[in-house]
């Protein structure tokens, strides 16, 4: 999902501390050490990393071109790879008859079995190409805000994990109660009396 999208899905995160470092440097840095790297050979089904709002495909993060005005403006790449069960299982009843033949058996162990199969998915993920996938981020540093381009659960679980690695910083999800929380001017007693709602179901 792109920031340019005709349609769009964010979520805002709220970031938790500042940089005290040079802020430019510290996110460059991590921008270089976890941007996405090429590669077909992977045997993983995924793989992911940060790259450039501009050209997805050639992470650049030289010369703050990441930055824009009071924003930082990257994106994550997510690459995976599928491969039908359908398929699995052709290849997984070839490679069990070729492992029977060659030991003589009838039958196979539960563990000769998993490993088998672990081996047929492995070897097909290495021939199939990864699709790509890009959800764009926008950062307000001075604000400790972002704007992140996907709903998806697992998406976000992705982004939250490589964004505290890159910075070490920890994202806190901004919903009703943590924007009042966080982004509202409450007094104690407010901020107490919130703490103590409770849910109200509407029914019709």
């Amino acid at each position: 999902m792109g920031l340019l999208s005709s349609s769009v899905s964010i979520n805002r995160y709220y970031v938790e501390g500042k940089i005290q470092e040079s802020v430019l440097e510290v996110v460059t840095k991590g921008l270089k050490k976890y941007s996405f790297k090429e590669t077909e050979e992977a045997p993983s089904d995924k793989i992911s990393g940060w790259t450039s709002f501009n050209n997805h495909f050639k992470p650049d993060f030289e010369s703050s071109s990441f930055v824009l005005g009071d924003y930082f403006v990257f994106s994550l790449r997510i690459d995976k790879k599928s491969v039908s069960s359908k398929i699995i299982k052709k290849y997984l009843y070839f490679e069990t008859l070729k492992r029977l033949e060659e030991s003589g058996r009838s039958y196979l162990s539960a563990n000769e079995k998993k490993f088998i199969k672990e081996h047929v998915v492995s070897v097909l993920l290495l021939r199939v190409p990864a699709t790509p996938n890009i959800y764009d981020v926008v950062w307000d540093y001075e604000k400790s805000m972002i704007c992140f381009f996907s709903n998806n659960k697992s998406v976000n679980e992705e982004f939250e994990t490589l964004f505290q690695r890159s910075f070490n910083k920890h994202l806190i999800k901004i919903f009703p109660y943590s924007e009042a929380d966080i982004l509202s001017d409450l007094s104690d007693q407010e901020r107490d009396t919130l703490s103590h709602l409770s849910l109200t179901k509407f029914m019709e």
